[in-house]
């Protein structure tokens, strides 16, 4: 044989306590290293090439020949290691876009919302008596737009988003009404989604949304104190105590789908460990997930370097918990933790960060298709409009730029198919470009994916069956 060498950017080894774990980077799944393939991992990292003198020195004797020529055979198929010289391949080739699946579409039903909350990246927003609120007709247009790019699915996700949705209810209710019999007579299923601020729910709205199996989120960031911070009304009024009222009236009632909770974490609040136990333990949402404001158009709630170690920090002590009840047979509601889980379990190798451009699209309330709801409303250009349709062209073009990751930190990075450059929204706001990838806190992810793996190992050597009773079950949810 030639010498061959170490494809570092395709492993990333965790130990868990005697046992040798291999992240395979191209198909984010996990190997259990015996002697031999540890060992002779080993000797790739030591020696830039590795010759046949240099294996026979180390193995000779002490391994079947046989055995050490079919465990390099596998490191090879799975791109471990390669022939000396060559161009080893870390990611996929760059490939031209012609389809877009559709299977998700983002209704903006209204620019308006009640609320004039102080981080809100929403930057078309407005009160709901000046809003700009979505027609019937334009929905519908957006939804025959999603049958057209995507037929024959069985299944398709209608999002209602805003402002806050619940100042259009007509309109969600007409939505409804014509997806359930639309999709009926394609033999498709239909599910809706959305996320509100629950200070417009009251009990007929909760037992319709139930009858209609919604999926729904509430934003809520935590204790009074917290809460209060940012979330206020237009007369400036923090909005805690309403919706903890109308968070106890909804979990009582609500019976079809687990509900969820999304937290802000801006300059200030960090305690996520806090903020998880009061709305997980205190309130009872069946899930709570943490987003960081990291980019914000208003930088002053832009979290800093070291609150942003901070809040990782807590996160993974969350995660040990996590792991705990896991190990335990029992599913903590700790939704980031969750979420890694299971893009590890399913070995997901995502080539771009999420389905937006893609399985997904938002449209505004005047028909502009955007790449998501983060972008209603911004200077980022149209993707086109649903009385005219999709404009492929360009947006083949973003999302072909974003897939080719030449010359680009996620180049080599061992997190590349989790992370994938990040959000798109977030690229926007830090560098005014979306296809550019976020880097600014790469070193905190690359330590939360590592810590994800090690964890996951834990609970597949102690516990597998949590994966099949809580993690796949998540996901047909």
């Amino acid at each position: 044989m030639g010498s061959l060498t170490l494809v570092k950017p395709n492993m990333h080894l965790v130990d868990v306590d005697e046992r040798r774990m291999m992240f395979h980077v191209p198909t984010s799944s996990l190997f259990e290293l015996d002697a031999l393939s540890d060992e002779l991992i080993q000797l790739f990292s030591e020696e830039a090439e590795v010759s046949a003198a240099h294996i026979k020195a180390r193995f000779g004797g002490r391994f079947q020949v046989d055995d050490v020529t079919e465990t390099l055979a596998e490191l090879k198929s799975l791109k471990i290691i390669a022939d000396a010289g060559s161009a080893a391949q870390i990611n996929m080739e760059p490939q031209a876009v012609e389809s877009f699946p559709l299977t998700t579409i983002v209704l903006n039903t209204n620019t308006g919302c009640n609320l004039s909350c102080t981080y809100c990246y929403k930057e078309d927003l407005t009160t709901p008596s000046k809003g700009d609120k979505m027609g019937f007709e334009t929905a519908v247009q957006s939804i025959e737009m999603m049958l057209k790019e995507s037929p024959n699915q069985r299944q398709y996700n209608v999002v209602f988003f805003g402002g806050e949705p619940l100042t259009n209810m007509p309109l969600i209710r007409d939505v409804v009404a014509y997806c359930e019999e639309r999709f009926a007579a394609l033999e498709s299923e239909v599910s809706f989604t959305m996320t509100t601020n629950a200070t417009m729910l009251n009990e007929e709205l909760v037992d319709w949304f139930d009858a209609h199996r919604f999926g729904l989120t509430i934003s809520m960031d935590g204790p009074k104190a917290m809460h209060d911070k940012n979330r206020i009304t237009v007369g400036g009024q923090g909005t805690y105590d309403v919706v903890k009222q109308k968070v106890a009236m909804l979990l009582s009632r609500y019976k079809s789908r687990p509900v969820g909770c999304r937290v802000t974490l801006t300059r200030g609040i960090t305690d996520v460990e806090a903020i998880f136990d009061h709305l997980y333990n205190d309130l009872g949402f069946a899930e709570v997930g943490f987003g960081p404001v990291t980019s914000g158009d208003i930088t002053s709630f832009n979290l800093t370097a070291d609150e942003m170690a901070e809040v990782f920090a807590g996160m993974k002590r969350l995660g040990k918990k996590y792991l705990k009840a896991a190990l335990e047979g029992r599913n903590m509601g700790f939704g980031n933790m969750h979420m890694l889980m299971t893009d590890i379990h399913e070995g997901n190798k995502k080539q771009l960060p999420c389905g937006a451009g893609v399985g997904l699209l938002a449209v505004d309330t005047k028909g502009g298709i955007n790449l998501c709801h983060r972008f209603t409303g911004s200077d980022q250009p149209l993707f086109g409009d649903v009385s005219e349709g999709l404009d492929k062209a360009s947006l083949a073009t973003f999302v072909e730029t974003r897939l080719d990751r030449t010359d680009t930190g996620c180049e080599t990075c061992r997190i590349r198919n989790i992370c994938s450059g990040g959000c798109y929204h977030e690229s926007y706001a830090k560098y005014g470009d979306a296809t550019v990838p976020s880097y600014h806190y790469c070193d905190l992810l690359r330590d939360w994916v590592d810590y994800g793996v090690e964890a996951y190992t834990r609970i597949m050597l102690e516990n597998p069956s949590f994966f099949e009773a809580h993690v796949s079950p998540r996901r047909s949810a």
